[in-house]
Order: structure tokens, then C-alpha cells, then sequence
């Protein structure tokens, strides 16, 4: 009698988180490159019109349980708004670290290869495939490095179907900034998302007048520029005005609005 009544709170539980959010949320490990995986969290809402990858900045190790737990970027600004995205409409796929890259560097350095490039594209076909629904790469700081060195390689069926570009890496020491990857070979809806006042000296907003002007051959492209918030600690880190710090509600819901609207596949 215990059991069923703790199964019976349980489901009671699980029934009202569903009643107000209507999200559902799985880990999904899908085959990529020969004896590699690519694990990442599901948020699935009613009805979804789109499909979001998020991609984190920094190293990208998410280092993602089966049971959804992870080990680090719980306050990266894409992971901490997951749910205000599948909130907006959109079904989430918050991508982790490959499983041959589970230790450090993680994804550094990792981010514009080819094998970055086929486990990504074997996350666009899954999604493609089991969502029905287009498929957008959204990635911040050091994840538009990612999603724009994914998008110049991949088109057509095989890439996604439009990119969102959130406090983009304008200029690197280490690795090739976003401006200065051959941004003409993307084909698809662009949406940058800058902060005015990002204090990191790797993403200041001066850079985005460049971003937009290589971005000539997107059939459609725009710049959401946002100011205030709140802005502590590291400049380059998630709770500054890099990381959108006070405002997640309004961007993602801009960021939501602008990919609902961009959607469908051509």
C-alpha cells in the first residue's frame, strides 16, 4: 500500500510539472563517428514548431548523466534557459561534449573539425528524422564557433535550416574567431544576438558590424541588440552582460519568436 501510494504521488507530481509546463524531457545517445556517441537532454513541449540545438560556450563537457544531471555549465546562458525555450514552443536538444571527448579539453580546440562536423551532422539528421521539424543550430560565446563552422560545412538536407549566433567570438589568440570563417558559404536564416555592453574582451560589440556584413549570401538575417540586465563577476562568463544576465526571458523569447518565424524549410 506504501508503494502505490508513493507511485501514485509520483505520477501525480509528474502530471502536474506536465500540466504547467507540457515538456517532456529525455537523454537520447545516438552512434556519430565509428565507436563514438553523441549524448544530449530532450525537452519535447506540445506541439513544437521548431527544433533548437543549444550549444554551450567554454569547453562544451557538459559531462551529461543518463539520468539528465551534469557536471558543469548548469548557468551557461543556453543551458539555464532550456526550459524558457521548450516554453516558447520549441522542442530543446542541449548537446553535450562527444564521448571520446569526455575529459579535458573537452571541446576546445575540437570545435572546427571534421569530426565535430560529422557528429553534428549526424545530430541534425536524428533530429530531422525522429522531430519532423526544422532543425536550428543556437549556439553562445565559444558554441558559435560550432554552429557557424558547422553551417559553412554543411548544406542542404544534410545541414541545419538556421542559425542563431549569441554572443559571437570576434576575435581569438587561440582558434579562428566566427568573422573570420568563410561566413558566405551560409545559405540559411542567420540571427546574431549581441550585448552592448559585453565586457568580454573576445565578444565586444564593436565586432558585430563585421559579422553582419559577411553574412551576404543568408536569405535572411538580422541583429538583436539588447542593453541593461545585470552584469557580475567575470566579463566573460554567464552572469555578465555576455551571458544576458537579467534578461533570458525577453531574449529567448525574441530568439524564439524570430526562429518560429524563420522555420519552415524551403
Amino acid at each position: 500500500m506504501k508503494n502505490s501510494q508513493h507511485l501514485v504521488a509520483a505520477l501525480l507530481l509528474i502530471c502536474s510539472i506536465q500540466g504547467r509546463a507540457q515538456v517532456s524531457e529525455q537523454v537520447v545517445d545516438i552512434p556519430t563517428r565509428p565507436g563514438v556517441t553523441q549524448r544530449m537532454l530532450l525537452l519535447t513541449p506540445a506541439a513544437p514548431k521548431a527544433v533548437v540545438v543549444l550549444l554551450a560556450g567554454g569547453h562544451g563537457g557538459l559531462q551529461l548523466s543518463a539520468d539528465g544531471e551534469m557536471q558543469w555549465g548548469k548557468g551557461n546562458f543556453l543551458v539555464r534557459t532550456r526550459q524558457q525555450f521548450a516554453q516558447q514552443g520549441l522542442s530543446v536538444a542541449v548537446i553535450d561534449a562527444p564521448s571520446d571527448r569526455q575529459e579535458p579539453p573537452f571541446l576546445d580546440g575540437f570545435r572546427q573539425t571534421s569530426a565535430h562536423v560529422a557528429d553534428m551532422k549526424a545530430v541534425i539528421a536524428w533530429l530531422h528524422q525522429s522531430a519532423a521539424l526544422p532543425v536550428w543550430l543556437v549556439g553562445t560565446s565559444r558554441g558559435t564557433q560550432s554552429a557557424a563552422f558547422v553551417a559553412t560545412e554543411l548544406t542542404g538536407a544534410a545541414g541545419p535550416d538556421g542559425i542563431v549566433l549569441t554572443s559571437s567570438i570576434m576575435t581569438d589568440r587561440w582558434t579562428r574567431p566566427v568573422p573570420a570563417m568563410p561566413l558566405g558559404e551560409i545559405r540559411i536564416p542567420t540571427l546574431v544576438v549581441h550585448h552592448r555592453q559585453d565586457g568580454c574582451a573576445s565578444c565586444l560589440f564593436s565586432g558585430t558590424s563585421k559579422l553582419m556584413d559577411k553574412l551576404d549570401n543568408s536569405p535572411k538575417k538580422e541583429l538583436l541588440a539588447f542593453t541593461g540586465g545585470v552584469s557580475t563577476g567575470d566579463p566573460c562568463q554567464a552572469f555578465a552582460h555576455h551571458g544576458y544576465n537579467g534578461l533570458e526571458d525577453e531574449v529567448v523569447r525574441q530568439i524564439s519568436a524570430w526562429v518560429v518565424a524563420s522555420a519552415a524549410r524551403p
